[in-house]
Order: C-alpha cells, then structure tokens, then sequence
C-alpha cells in the first residue's frame, strides 16, 4: 500500500476543481447577460475518494508513482445543458480558454458506449498556484445533458454497487433506459426554439413582477402612501387574474408616479 499523505497529494486537485467551478460558472452568468441564453444549466465538480483512486489504477495497471499523469479524472468537472446541441458550443468555449490546456477529446455521444452512456469528456492541464509554486495537474471535463447524467448517475451507482459486474437482465434494462434518454433529448432538441422562447418570456415576466413591487415600495419612501396602497391593490387583482399586460401598464404609471415627485423634490438648478 503507498504510504503518500493523501491529504497533500488531493490538494492541488482540490483547488483545481474549486477554482475550475468558480469560472465556468462566472462564463455561464456572462454568456447569459451577454446572449440572454446560456448553453450552461450548471456546474458541479468533485475530487476522486482515494479508495476509487486506487480502484481505477489497479484497473488500468498504473503504479502509485504514475498516478499524477496515468489518472486523468482525479478532478473532475461536469458542465450539464439542456440540449445536446450545447454541448458542442460548451466545448468549443472550453477550447478557446487560454487559463487550460485541452489534451485530448473522448465523444461519446456520437460514438456512445456499449452500456448507452453519453457524454462529451475533455482532458485538460490546469495550473494551480500553491504554496510551492505552480503545478500543472490533469482534471476531466464531462459536458452532458441532464437526461444523460441522470441516466449516468444512476449507472455508477449500479455498477458500484456490482463491482462492474451487472446482471445481464440489468444491463438489458439500463441499455433500453439509454436509449429512452437519447429519445428524449432528440424531442426536447426539435422543441428547443419553443422552450427558449417560452423560458425567455418567464424570466421577463419575472423581471416586470419584481420592477414593479420595487416600485410600489418606493412610493411609500416618497410619502405616497395611498398610492401606495392603491397600486398594491391593483397589482393584487392583475396577478390573480395572470393580466401580465396590466401588470405592464401598471409599472409604467407607478414610475411615472415615482419620477413626478422626484421632479418636486429635487429639482434641478435653475440657470
């Protein structure tokens, strides 16, 4: 057994993966302001436990003293979309990143497993800065849609509890299951322009809800109480009855009440 301090060896793959989070959802919130639709759902990471360490390089014959370059997903990040054309958009970003490497590419959503699984994984260096200076360490990139990490998910977790050996009745139904998620991707992709629409106007709506509560609470900070209360009271009726476009009109007159008594109040230098 290797006699390493496996708390030192893991952190620079900790800080790898925290580090590689924090930017790709920072990319995320980017793409979204800047295309008001971002290919990225959400990012989660993990650092491999040392027993699955020592699993995978009994498994691929790999010596402790090669674990740093003969391990390639002892980081590792997973980047979910909602359609599985985002996956290829989400790579190519990863590609152009000058703070990462790409080595190497694993499409497994074109050339899909024999098991079903789905995915698309990408090597890369990242440098870390530690303590002793800058270390280049090896982390894996899985872009993949929520249909096939769910159906992912739920195979590692099979395959863990079979120690890879699944019955072959359970392989049989988990294969079925893989091509019922591949179906459902392909359904969701020839809707997709449909649910971005449909999501774009949800968030809108949502803005418009919070403007104007914002608003109304302002009128109480300009002492018009009673209209205060009155636009309280209509956008109670206009919610109720889903009148978005009421809730609309009703904002532009709340703001054009706000910018009135901003006018009396602070009005500018006479000349």
């Amino acid at each position: 057994m290797d006699s390493r301090d496996w708390g030192t060896f893991l952190l620079p793959y900790d800080q790898a993966v925290e580090e590689l989070k924090v930017k790709l959802k920072t990319m995320r919130s980017e793409l979204k302001k800047r295309e008001e639709y971002a290919p990225i759902e959400f990012v989660t990471g993990r650092v491999k436990k040392i027993s699955s360490i020592l699993d995978k390089a009994k498994r691929l014959n790999v010596s402790m003293e090669d674990l740093e370059t003969g391990i390639e997903d002892i980081a590792g990040i997973r980047i979910m979309c909602q359609f599985v054309e985002d996956i290829r958009r989400v790579a190519e970003y990863i590609r152009m990143r000058k703070d990462l490497k790409v080595l190497f590419e694993k499409d497994y959503i074109t050339n899909y497993k024999e098991s079903g699984y789905r995915s698309f994984h990408m090597i890369v260096e990242y440098p870390v800065q530690t303590a002793l200076g800058q270390k280049i360490v090896l982390a894996e990139i899985q872009i993949r849609t929520l249909a096939m990490n769910f159906w992912a998910t739920i195979e590692h977790s099979l395959n863990y509890k079979y120690r890879e050996s699944l019955p072959d009745e359970m392989r049989r139904r988990l294969q079925k299951a893989a091509e019922a998620a591949a179906v459902l991707d392909s359904e969701m992709s020839s809707i997709r322009q449909e649910i971005l629409i449909a999501q774009k106007s949800f968030e809108d709506d949502s803005n418009v809800v919070t403007l104007l509560l914002a608003a109304i609470h302002k009128l109480y900070f300009y002492h018009l109480v009673s209209e205060a209360i009155e636009a309280q009271r209509q956008f109670n009726d206009l919610w109720e009855n889903h009148d978005m476009d009421g809730i609309k009109d009703l904002l532009v007159k709340v703001k054009s009440q706000i910018k009135a008594v901003k006018k009396v109040e602070e009005p500018g230098d006479e000349l």
